[in-house]
């Protein structure tokens, strides 16, 4: 089951992803749909995940894509055309939004920063 409230504990604790994202501070929206969350980065760390709506929410970034799409990707062991987020811009169906810089500039970062959510048991 997807937890995205525990992201800062799945990324805190692992000193290589801290050091990937050593020179990162933004705040990204993650909308998963039906749900929106904003995550704030600090120095390759989640400082905050807010789950609570706000009626102008300020981000860096955003990625868009519906919840069909994201439980998808979230699985232990996702299919081919799901298995990346860039893999998602290619098909369409997540949209990146903001500046793009910070994304770009740190990509594998956010990609190793949104593997940690995934399923940990393979069927």
């Amino acid at each position: 089951m997807l937890t995205v409230d525990a992201l800062a504990d799945h990324v805190n604790t692992q000193p290589n992803l801290i050091r990937r994202g050593r020179f990162l501070t933004a705040t990204m929206l993650l909308d998963l749909g039906d749900a929106s969350y904003l995550i704030h980065f600090r120095d390759g760390r989640v400082e905050t995940v807010d789950s609570t709506p706000t009626v102008m929410p300020v981000w860096t970034f955003a990625l868009r894509a519906p919840r069909a799409e994201w439980d998808k990707f979230f699985v232990a062991d996702p299919a081919p055309g799901s298995h990346d987020i860039m893999a998602l811009m290619r098909r369409r169906v997540l949209t990146v939004e903001g500046d793009l810089h910070p994304f770009i500039a740190n990509l594998q970062y956010f990609k190793d920063v949104l593997a940690t959510l995934r399923d940990r048991e393979v069927d």
